[in-house]
């Protein structure tokens, strides 16, 4: 049976699928103590297709690149849930760490970001306001929109 959490993402029409594994020299997520963190997730959905490719900016708007940030975060929770087994066990969503594949000049990285930790908010409460960084990149992994990484405080 789903944890609190889960039962949550569910109302709002979000099933957990299995992660994707790591492309290269790296594991999906590391424990250490009580902290999670969570390596970098690309904006992939269930079905393995990129939600949003391209430089925000430049030919991916703002709306696109937060529902892709949305999907990063959906990653993040599927690495979560792959890690500890039942997404209750998350005391704290400590921080989350976003880079947006951007033109030069765009500047509404924050706003992007915002998809990802909205789903924090929504799905832990109090519990998933978190510190957060958004960096604009020249490029990500087959040119996605964005990466979002986390670190996670776990019982």
């Amino acid at each position: 049976m789903a944890g609190t959490v889960e039962q949550k993402l569910a109302t709002l029409g979000i099933t957990l699928h299995t992660p994707r594994s790591p492309v290269a020299n790296y594991v999906g997520f590391v424990r250490t103590g009580n902290l999670l963190m969570v390596s970098g997730q690309v904006c992939y959905d269930q079905d393995g297709q990129l939600v949003a490719k391209g430089k925000l900016g430049a030919g991916v708007t703002v709306d696109q690149g937060a529902a892709a940030a949305r999907a990063c975060g959906i990653n993040l929770l599927a690495q979560v849930k792959a890690a500890l087994g039942d997404l209750d066990k998350v005391t704290r969503v400590v921080r989350l760490s976003g880079f947006v594949n951007s033109a030069p000049d765009f500047l509404e990285g924050p706003k992007v970001l915002n998809g990802a930790s909205d789903l924090m908010v929504e799905a832990f409460g109090d519990k998933g306001r978190h510190a957060r960084t958004t960096v604009g990149v020249a490029a990500l992994p087959s040119d996605a929109a964005v990466e979002v990484e986390a670190i996670f405080e776990v019982a």
